[in-house]
Parts: C-alpha cells; structure tokens; sequence
C-alpha cells in the first residue's frame, strides 16, 4: 500500500467520524435517543402558528415537544404530544393546558399549569387532556377588525364619532362621576351574585310554566281589553255612579257624625246577645242544618197538612226520688246532635250534668214492675221517705 493511499484512507476515516460525531449531536438534539411518553391535548382549535416540534412546558422548563397536529371531525384540534419520561412523573393528574404565545406575532407552545390542588396522581400515558384557554393572535384581531371596517362607511363612521365627540365634550367630569356610581352598584351588585345564580337556575323552570299558561295569559289579555271596552262605553254610567256613591258617602258621614254616639251605644248593647249567639252557635248551626234540610223536603199533596210518622215507643223507667231530682244550674253546654236526622236514624242520648237519665238502667224493651220481687230480695230501693201514711208513695 502506497503512501498517498494510507493518506486518503485515513483522511476518509477523518471525514467518516466527523460525520458520525455531527449525526449522532443533530439526532441527540432532535431526540432521537430520548424515549417519549404520548399524550393527547383536545383544542377548540390549535392556533395559527401553532407547528409540529412546538414546545411542550410546566413552569418554564421544557417538558415534550408537539409531535404532529390532527383536525377532528367535530373542528377541534387534537395535539399529539410527547412528553419525556423522568418530567412526566412530575405533571399531576388534574394540570390544566393552555395554548399561549410568549408575543404577539410569536409561536404558539403548550403550557401545563398546577392547579391549586394539585391531584398526588402523576399524568398518565396517553391520558386526553382539553386545553382550557387558546390565545388569540394579534393577525386575527386585525382579520376580525378589517372585516368589520369593510362593512362600516367611513362617512358615517366619521359622523357618529364626531357626534360622540361633541356628546362627550365637557362633560368628562359627569362620565368619571358616572363610572364611579357605576362601579358602587356593582359593589352593591356583587355581594347578591349567588343568589342570582341561583335565581337564573330556577328561571328555566318560571319560563316553561309560563310557557304553559300563555294562552290562558293571552285569554286574560283578551278579556281585560273586553272589560276595558266595556267600562269605556259605559264610562258616563260609571261617572254618574261615582257621584252618586260620593254623594252618598257624605250623607253617611254626616249620618255617623250626628249619631256616632247613639251606633256605639247600639253596639255595646249588643254585646251580650251577640256573645250568647256566639257560645250557641254549634247548636244553632246545628239546628239550620236540620231546618234547611226539613225545607228541602218534597212538598205534601195536601197543602197546609204536616206528614207525621207516629207510634209506640217502649216505657222508660219510672221517676225515682230523690235520684231523679233535676239539679239547679246544670251545665252541660250547648248541644246538637246529628241533624238533620235522616230516614231510619236515631240520635244517641246525651248524658249530661241535669240529673235525670231514663236510659241508665240499659232498659231498651218492655219494662215490667218488679219492684216487688226486688224490693223482697234486696230490700227497699231507691224512693220516697218511709212514713206510716205511706204519703208521697207511688198510687198514693
């Protein structure tokens, strides 16, 4: 082997490793060596300078890289992204994602943010994560704005800021006054913000019972424009009627003026029969019940006659002394007892505190005299006094 050949082949070795070194730093840069970790991101949309190889970060410090882009069916953007390994286990489970710019003409990366409560769940391999908030490029608001100003003649444009110029002229003092009211009534506003919520809640529930009671709604708009119509058309009736009850109200007045003494009078001796009437009232309520159905009755055939339905009852027990004496005073109340009694009814007796009952011996068939027989087994029973005449005795 010659010397030039032993030069070249060692010149191409040179030449060989120093491109392996170059390969192998571009590879190590891309991350070629490094092994990664996939993770979906969902946006509304990805942005307009949003790239594969975009920076993926938490806090500043690159975490992954944006892998490639893909549009869903619905129009959302779906972000595949790798993360590395050891920054993964750092990422709690419950992160928030944000696409943000660092500028407002620069490219968009993804960026993680803790959130107060951090889950102690690291983010998953291949969990789905919605990004939360998407900047708006600075293109796009210049996009929006000429759209707008393409639709708006500068005429008129310029018209109603000139207006509104000379509307606002001097009175710069009256506007901050107006913001500064402004701003104390959402001060006073804000502290009643959970309930409105709460009210707006419930306000779908109010709007589909309304919903349901329109056309009655309607048909009570209806009528009162009827009603309204109507007092209209009478509406000389309707004056002529005021008078007559303004009228009348002063008669009145003068009436009570001159005899208000005499009305209170009338009043005060009223008292005691109206507060009888009151402690009566079950009874004589009882009593128009029963009347009102005697009134309800069909009418007898022969006028002026009184259908009766009249017999035999059994006997009760005879009057005993001194047990059956009546009692002075007695109190038992007012009482009414089942009526209107219908057919084939019988009211119970009521017991009361006037010492007599002729239904305390449970006698409810023919009673027989077996005084005698008792009198001989038990002696003598409840009657009047002995004496020798026999006087006050029964057949006596």
């Amino acid at each position: 082997m010659t010397k030039n050949t032993t030069r070249l082949l060692a010149g191409a070795g040179v030449v060989t490793v120093i491109a392996a070194l170059v390969a192998f730093a571009l590879a190590r840069f891309s991350g070629e060596f490094t092994g990664s970790v996939p993770v979906t991101v969902l946006a509304e949309r990805a942005g307009l300078v949003m790239n594969p190889d975009a920076k993926v970060k938490m806090r500043g410090v690159e975490v992954g890289r944006v892998a490639s882009i893909d549009e869903r069916p619905d129009g959302k953007a779906e972000l595949h992204l790798e993360m590395n390994p050891g920054q993964l286990e750092l990422i709690p489970a419950n992160a928030t994602v944000d696409i943000a710019s660092s500028t407002a003409f620069g490219a968009k990366f993804v960026e993680f943010n803790a959130p107060d409560n951090p889950s102690p769940k690291p983010l998953a391999a291949g969990a789905v994560v919605p990004a939360d908030h998407v900047t708006v490029e600075i293109n796009t608001v210049f996009e929006q704005l000429t759209s707008v100003l393409a639709e708006v003649e500068p005429t008129k444009l310029n018209e109603t800021l000139g207006a509104l110029s000379r509307g606002m002229s001097g009175r710069g003092n009256a506007f901050g006054q107006t913001l500064v009211n402004v701003d104390n009534l959402l001060a006073t506003i804000e502290p009643a913000l959970p309930t409105m919520q709460r009210e707006m809640s419930t306000a779908p529930t109010v709007l589909d019972s309304y919903n349901n009671a329109a056309n009655d709604l309607v048909q009570i708009t209806r009528n009162a424009t009827k009603i309204s119509k109507s007092i209209v058309d009478k509406q000389q009736n309707l004056d002529a009627t005021l008078k007559s009850m303004s009228t009348f109200a002063d008669t009145g007045n003068a009436f009570v003026a001159a005899n208000h003494q005499a009305l209170a009078n009338v009043m005060r001796l009223f008292l005691p029969t109206t507060g009888l009437f009151d402690r009566y009232n079950p009874a004589l309520t009882c009593s128009l019940k029963g009347l009102a159905d005697f009134g309800s009755q069909p009418q007898d055939p022969a006028p002026g006659g009184l259908p009766l339905s009249a017999s035999f009852l059994w006997g009760h027990e005879r009057y005993r002394y001194p047990g059956d004496l009546p009692k002075v005073a007695a109190k038992g109340g007012p009482r009414c007892e089942v009526l209107p009694v219908a057919f084939e009814q019988h009211p119970n007796y009521v017991v009361t505190d006037t010492g007599t009952n002729p239904f305390k011996y449970g006698n409810q068939n023919i009673i027989l005299n077996s005084d005698g027989l008792k009198q001989l087994l038990y002696g003598p029973i409840d009657g009047p006094p002995r004496n020798t005449a026999q006087i006050g005795q029964p057949g006596r």
